[in-house]
């Protein structure tokens, strides 16, 4: 009996794991907001690994050894942080194929707007990415360890504001400028809990002077985008 292949998804934020798999839906559960990863980083790995385990085996249908996974990483991740996200992976999917899609990409593709030059806001839990993408491919980016769960005092969302502000001029001054300019007429992306948070997105817009569009699900976006990446991955000729 020749079973389909099977493409899982993975989002492993600071505050909430998820996993996508074909035919099978989404299991989430919390990580404990620094327990397992912090600011972007894993740093537990065994904990991870024990997490995602745990929820895959919450899918009604088991899940098969995947034969490609797709896990988002923060943009700007070091080739350590990549590998220690790999080793997650593998220990708890045993995969064919492992690949790791920026989140903030992941979040464009699905928000459908890899068309053009686009600016992309994701601010997590514990980390604030702001990246510039042409046609769906990241060319410049900037991150800080600074998220939504910070915001436990007087002045926060005005801090936010003006980390975002900042990364936008650091942007401008990479060589990007035309490719900023046409992103930022059209508007930034914003994802992640951020998008959620009440005046942020209307602070970001004035403090910016742009249109601001939050996601369809900006809490979903990158897992559903890393989803349509995995389903590419085993759709292309090559993958067999």
């Amino acid at each position: 009996m020749t079973t389909s292949p099977v493409a899982l998804a993975v989002d492993l934020g600071s505050s909430t794991a998820s996993v996508w798999a074909t035919g099978r839906g989404v299991v989430s559960a919390p990580t404990g907001v620094g327990a397992l990863i912090r600011r972007g980083r894993v740093t537990d790995v065994d904990g991870c690994v024990a997490l995602l385990t745990q929820l895959v085996n919450r899918f009604p249908q088991p899940a098969p050894v995947a034969d490609v996974v797709v896990a988002c990483r923060p943009v700007l991740s070091t080739e350590a942080d990549q590998e220690l996200m790999r080793r997650v992976i593998d220990g708890a999917f045993a995969p064919r194929r492992t690949l790791l899609i920026d989140t903030v990409r992941a979040a464009a593709i699905g928000s459908g707007a890899t068309a053009g030059n686009l600016l992309v806001v994701d601010i997590g839990a514990q980390l604030t990415e702001t990246a510039l993408l042409e046609h769906g491919r990241v060319i410049a980016a900037q991150r800080a360890d600074y998220g939504i769960r910070d915001l436990g005092r007087e002045g926060a969302t005005g801090l936010l504001t003006d980390i975002v502000a900042q990364h936008v001029a650091n942007l401008r001054a990479t060589g990007h400028a035309a490719a900023l300019a046409e992103a930022t007429v059209r508007g930034i992306l914003l994802t992640g809990d951020g998008a959620l948070h009440p005046g942020l997105p209307e602070a970001l817009a004035t403090a910016l002077d742009v249109r601001v569009h939050r996601a369809a699900d900006p809490r979903t976006a990158a897992l559903d985008g890393a989803g349509r990446a995995a389903m590419s991955a085993l759709r292309h000729p090559g993958f067999a």
